[in-house]
């Protein structure tokens, strides 16, 4: 990874796992599916939105008579039923359409249940290598966008075990020895999670870096520090840009928080009781490197909490970047004018020439929204749910695929516009004399004196009001005037007046002084160097 003070220009986190292909440069439709085919005939996903059927028209589909099972191939679950589901409750129900985008965790869960059978005898060390071969050729065809994803065969654990059993015969019917599509899904779904936390670190670690590098080039200014978004305090801009860094900070602690809780196996717990065979979960949870199995089968299918948590952790990282971004379009407006992004992250109005729009810091801002509703909706969709399993949860994925695109965005732009921003000196300077920043340290002033505080905070208080009267600042007033408030005023006041003063005179760890705010940037500098090794590539 390049040096904190090199080159600030934009870099590319890398490599992604494999939901790197639903996180294009450029935009194009919302999926996080995979590669689709839309040539393969009337079975084939055919658009990345399939599962969003229109309403059949009046007297159609409603008043369908039942498929006639001939007409279809037979489902896996097919044997005890007599007729064919109809095309309206196929299309209703399939969620191939979204996730297929965990097909890579799906054989790898397949390759490790296989390999933990043939140990445990059984199944032939033939037929797991035959599983094994044939696994490995159906992940080139998705990858290659070779593979027909089909909807009559309604998830991904069904698509790939369908074209596993077309393209190996038997030994693939042996694949789903004590195994249900319960505890596969979570097992899919946990390392997909898994994956998409590494990633987001990594692009938490990428936004920091471009805070603590543009807080290096900014040494020494000084800016309105504001409560209630009235100016209160001066403080330095380094220091405002690190309390962005420390949030992301502990945004990355409850990721890897959730991760650790996360990262444990359901795989082996069936459908919910476990099953008489006997299998070594011990081993399957070894080979997807997970910390062990779950120790309970019921509740290794039938919660979702470490994706609520995962989305409640990303929902506030989403409330941290709206703040920075909320921020940063107020600094950019000509009200402020303290910053102005280049224009290689600004965009125009269609009928305004003069507009130079801050907007993807904007967007930042907005799509915050989309994370925090994707945490409520699954929050929604589980509060009802009796044990174990319930279908209702297989609307669980698309909240949580939409939301590690979102958040990933939104931490990758905010970077790139940190990258291209200019702190505007002379117009922050313009602003400093007025809101007498300068006022709680001269109250920091009198309680040195010996004044009580709340009675420093009188006098002080006084002392504005003057300078309100008089269209002056604290500074302004001299000595006489000072001591017609309280007498305790002396010449060595005026160290402590004007913003530079007020800086000098901050010690506290922590605080805005020069002294604090270059330890606090040292520490910045190392950690990020040295922690967390998801440098960008």
């Amino acid at each position: 990874m390049k040096s904190l003070l090199g080159s600030s220009s934009s870099s590319t986190i890398g490599p992604f796992f494999s939901y790197s292909q639903h996180i294009p440069s450029k935009p194009r439709p919302l999926s996080v599916s995979f590669a689709t085919n839309n040539s393969r005939g009337p079975a084939a996903v055919s658009s990345t939105t399939e599962h969003m059927n229109p309403p059949p028209p009046y007297g159609g589909d409603d008043h369908q008579s039942p498929v006639n099972k001939k007409n279809k191939e037979v489902k896996l679950w097919g044997g005890r039923f007599e007729e064919s589901v109809t095309d309206t409750v196929e299309k209703f129900t399939e969620s191939i359409s979204f996730d297929k985008a965990l097909y890579k965790q799906d054989i790898m869960g397949s390759r490790a249940h296989a390999t933990m059978l043939a140990s445990q005898g059984l199944m032939t060390d033939s037929d797991r290598d035959s599983i094994l071969q044939g696994l490995d050729d159906i992940e080139r065809q998705i990858e290659a966008g070779e593979f027909v994803w089909r909807t009559d065969r309604e998830d991904v654990h069904m698509n790939i075990e369908a074209a596993l059993t077309d393209l190996i015969g038997e030994p693939a019917k042996k694949l789903h020895t004590a195994r249900s599509r319960n505890d596969q899904v979570l097992t899919d779904f946990r390392l997909w999670c898994r994956d998409a936390i590494d990633t987001i670190l990594a692009c938490i670690k990428h936004l920091q870096i471009a805070l603590v590098a543009l807080a290096k080039k900014n040494e020494g200014l000084i800016v309105p520090g504001y409560t209630h978004l009235q100016r209160a305090q001066p403080v330095l801009l380094q220091h405002l840009l690190l309390a962005y860094v420390e949030e992301l900070e502990r945004d990355a602690g409850r990721l890897l928080d959730c991760r650790a809780r996360m990262n444990f196996c359901p795989l082996g717990a069936c459908a919910l009781a476990g099953t008489g065979l006997p299998i070594d979960r011990f081993m399957t949870s070894d080979a997807l490197g997970f910390t062990a199995p779950m120790r309970n089968s019921i509740d290794a299918v039938s919660d979702r909490d470490f994706v609520l948590e995962f989305l409640s952790a990303n929902s506030i990282t989403a409330i941290h970047l709206s703040r920075l971004g909320e921020e940063w379009v107020l600094w950019a407006s000509e009200e402020f004018g303290f910053l102005t992004p280049s224009d290689s992250v600004s965009t125009g109005s269609s009928i305004m020439p003069q507009k130079k729009n801050p907007d993807p810091m904007e967007l930042v801002r907005g799509k915050s929204a989309r994370v925090v509703g994707d945490l409520v909706s699954l929050l929604v969709l589980c509060k009802g749910l009796p044990h174990a399993y319930n279908r209702d949860l297989q609307e669980d994925k698309e909240p949580v695929f939409d939301s590690v695109k979102t958040i990933i965005g939104m931490l990758k732009v905010s970077a790139e516009f940190a990258q291209n921003i200019t702190f505007n000196r002379e117009r922050i300077q313009k602003a400093l004399p007025a809101g007498h920043l300068d006022a709680t340290t001269l109250a920091d002033y009198l309680v040195k004196k010996g004044i009580p505080f709340r009675t420093s905070h009188d006098i002080v208080g006084r002392s504005v009001a003057l300078c309100v009267s008089r269209n002056c600042q604290l500074q302004d007033l001299n000595l006489d005037q000072l001591k017609t408030i309280n007498p305790v005023f002396e010449e060595d006041v005026y160290e402590f007046l004007g913003v530079e003063n007020a800086i000098k005179n901050f010690s506290s760890y922590g605080s805005t002084g020069s002294k604090c705010v270059a330890d606090q940037l040292d520490y910045w500098v190392q950690k990020l160097d040295t922690n967390r090794d998801t440098d960008q590539k």
